[in-house]
C-alpha cells in the first residue's frame, strides 16, 4: 500500500458551497446579513429581558438562555464559513473542528432541554394556572436551567472527546461548510462504530426524553383548551403556545430530517443550513414580534434611551414580520 495512505490528517479542507466566484459573492451578501440579523436579534432579546424586571419570569428566562445558545451555535459556525467564501486556504485543524462540534452540539443539546421546559412551563400556565406559581417557582427555574447547562456540557465534551481516537488517513476534504460530525466518521480509517455507539446511548435518550416532555405536555394542553367554554378563552390559550409550537416543530423537523441511519449516504447540507443558521435566525422574531409584551417593552426602552427618531423603520420592520406571520 502507498505510503501516502498511512499518513495521518490533522487538517482538514472545507468545500463550502461552491465554486463559482459570482454565487460565492451571492452567497456571502446573504449569509452575512443573516449572521448579523441573527446576532443583533438574539443578543438584543437577551438584554431585553436581563434589563426588564417584568420579564423575570420562568418563560422568558427560557427564552433568554435559549436566544443565547442560538447566538452561540451561530458563533460557532458562521464565522469560518463566511471567511471560507473568499480565503484560498480553506484549511481547518482537527482542534478547531473539535471546537466548532462542542458548540454546535452544546447549542443543540441545550436547545432540546430548554423548549421541552418552555412546553413544561406552558402545560403549567394553561392547565394548572392557579399553581403556576407554586409548580414553576423561579427556584426551580433555575435549576432546570443549570441542570440544562451541566448536561449538555457533558453530552457535548463526550463526543467531541471521542473523535481523539479516530485516525484520518483517507482523504482531508469535507464536503460541507463545517466541520459535521458524520463527515467526519466518512473521512476516519478507524471504525467509527464507537463514536455511533455513543451517539445512539447518549443522544437518543436525551431526544426521546425531550420530544416526549413536549408531547405530552401538548396534550395535555390541547384537552385542557378544547375543555375551556370561553372562546375568548380559548383564544388566549392558544395565542400563548402559538410561538413556541412554532419554534418546537421547526426545530424537530429539521433535527429528526438530519438523524439518520449512518451507514447512508450523507446529503444534509440543505438541512444543516436550517438547523445552524436559519433556526437561530427565526426564534428571536417568533418570540419576540408575536408578543406584545416583549413589544411593549421594546418600546418602553426605545423611548427611555430616546431613539424614537428610528419608530418609522422599526414601524416598517415590524409591518413587514407581521405580514410574514399572517
Amino acid at each position: 500500500m502507498p505510503e501516502t495512505n498511512h499518513s495521518l490528517e490533522t487538517e482538514f479542507i472545507l468545500l463550502g458551497f461552491t465554486d463559482n466566484q459570482n454565487l460565492k459573492v451571492l452567497l456571502f451578501v446573504v449569509f452575512s446579513a443573516i449572521y448579523l440579523v441573527t446576532m443583533v436579534g438574539n443578543l438584543g432579546l437577551v438584554a431585553l429581558i436581563y434589563m426588564e424586571r417584568r420579564l423575570h419570569t420562568p418563560m422568558y428566562i427560557f427564552l433568554g438562555n435559549l436566544a443565547l445558545m442560538d447566538s452561540c451555535c451561530s458563533c460557532a459556525i458562521a464565522p469560518k464559513m463566511l471567511q471560507n467564501f473568499f480565503s484560498e486556504d480553506r484549511r481547518i485543524s482537527l482542534y478547531e473542528c473539535m471546537t466548532q462540534l462542542y458548540f454546535l452540539c452544546l447549542a443543540e443539546t441545550a436547545d432540546c432541554f430548554l423548549l421541552a421546559a418552555m412546553a413544561y412551563d406552558r402545560y403549567v400556565a394553561i392547565c394548572s394556572p392557579l399553581q403556576y406559581h407554586t409548580l414553576m417557582s423561579k427556584k426551580l427555574c433555575i435549576q432546570m436551567t443549570i441542570g440544562t447547562l451541566i448536561a449538555s456540557n457533558l453530552h457535548s465534551m463526550i463526543h467531541t472527546t471521542f473523535l481523539l481516537r479516530l485516525t484520518f488517513c483517507r482523504s482531508h476534504k469535507i464536503d460541507h461548510f463545517f466541520c459535521d460530525i458524520l463527515p467526519l466518521y466518512k473521512l476516519s480509517c478507524t471504525d467509527p462504530f464507537i463514536n455511533e455507539l455513543m451517539i445512539y446511548i447518549f443522544s437518543m435518550p436525551i431526544q426521546i426524553f425531550t420530544i416526549s416532555t413536549v408531547l405530552i405536555s401538548y396534550l395535555y394542553i390541547i384537552f385542557t383548551i378544547f375543555r375551556m367554554k370561553s372562546k375568548e378563552g380559548r383564544g388566549r390559550a392558544f395565542s400563548t403556545c402559538a410561538s413556541h409550537f412554532l419554534s418546537v416543530s421547526i426545530f424537530y423537523i429539521c433535527l429528526l430530517t438530519y438523524i439518520r441511519p449512518f451507514k447512508e449516504e450523507y446529503k444534509g447540507i440543505l438541512v444543516s443550513i436550517f438547523y445552524t443558521i436559519v433556526i437561530p435566525l427565526l426564534n428571536p422574531f417568533i418570540y419576540s414580534l408575536r408578543n406584545k409584551e416583549v413589544i411593549n417593552v421594546l418600546k418602553k426602552v426605545m423611548r427611555t434611551y430616546n431613539i424614537l427618531k428610528l419608530q418609522p423603520l422599526l414601524q416598517t420592520v415590524f409591518n413587514f414580520w407581521k405580514c410574514f406571520h399572517k
